[in-house]
């Protein structure tokens, strides 16, 4: 591998991974996951599919939205230490899911080959998609090859008529603005020195991100770049949102009838 690319990836760690579940119970997050499940919009025996799925937020909230209605949920991450908090999440849901929700170890950088064509009814990813990454090795640079490929592979898996929402953060996120609307957050948890670590992880992870998305390893797009790219995959009825305190937009858009 040449020594130009860079050879660190948090991702699949389990600090990196732990540390943003710290987020899950502050401000901005919340806000962020009810804009994306009203529009997501879960319904009884439907099949999902929760792309970057992290420690499980957006898969409990379509089940509970759906009061455990909904057909499946199979979340998808990198970071293998997302297996044991799907096993926890299991045991606090009700009704008891069983099988209905799962969790598979994947980078999606190198796609979804592992699922069916339409096997999916609709499909949603919590500020994930920006970090499939590609590495072109003749040009000695990363481009949006891996990210062009799973919105592609994402139409693929979803149902015809199915819906893709999604959250990517806006171009320059600030992670201290996110951290600091949070706060208040921190102090009404039963962790409280806990949750300031990781949130303390979070914005060290944050700075890297960025510092990375500037070399073009991630894609923090503006909404117009998102949207052209949504289109030119194929996808429909494409709209958009401001959310996370004006650090994310959220996406939907349709898979063609």
């Amino acid at each position: 591998m040449p020594s130009t690319i860079p050879a660190t990836s948090w991702w699949p760690s389990d600090k990196c991974a732990k540390a943003f579940w710290a987020q899950q119970d502050c401000r901005p997050y919340q806000q962020l996951l009810k804009d994306t499940l009203d529009w997501a919009a879960p319904g009884a025996q439907e099949r999902w599919l929760d792309l970057g799925c992290g420690g499980g937020s957006v898969t409990r909230a379509i089940w509970e939205r759906t009061s455990g209605a909904v057909g499946a949920v199979v979340g998808l991450d990198c970071a293998a230490a997302n297996d044991d908090a799907y096993r926890r999440l299991r045991e606090t849901l009700s009704p008891t899911p069983a099988d209905r929700i799962q969790f598979i170890h994947h980078d999606f950088s190198s796609g979804l080959g592992l699922f069916p064509d339409g096997v999916f009814d609709h499909a949603v990813s919590g500020l994930s998609i920006s970090y499939a990454e590609s590495y072109d090795e003749s040009a000695g640079r990363w481009t949006g090859a891996a990210y062009d490929r799973l919105l592609g592979e994402l139409l693929r898996v979803i149902r015809p008529g199915g819906r893709l929402v999604f959250s990517v953060n806006v171009p320059e996120p600030s992670w201290a603005k996110v951290a600091w609307r949070s706060l208040p957050g921190f102090f009404h948890g039963e962790h409280t020195l806990r949750s300031l670590k990781r949130s303390w992880r979070m914005l060290r992870y944050g700075r890297w991100l960025k510092r990375e998305a500037r070399t073009g390893r991630f894609h923090y797009l503006p909404a117009t770049e998102v949207n052209r790219r949504l289109t030119a995959t194929g996808f429909v009825s494409i709209a958009h949102r401001l959310s996370y305190c004006d650090q994310a937009y959220v996406f939907r858009a349709l898979k063609p009838n």
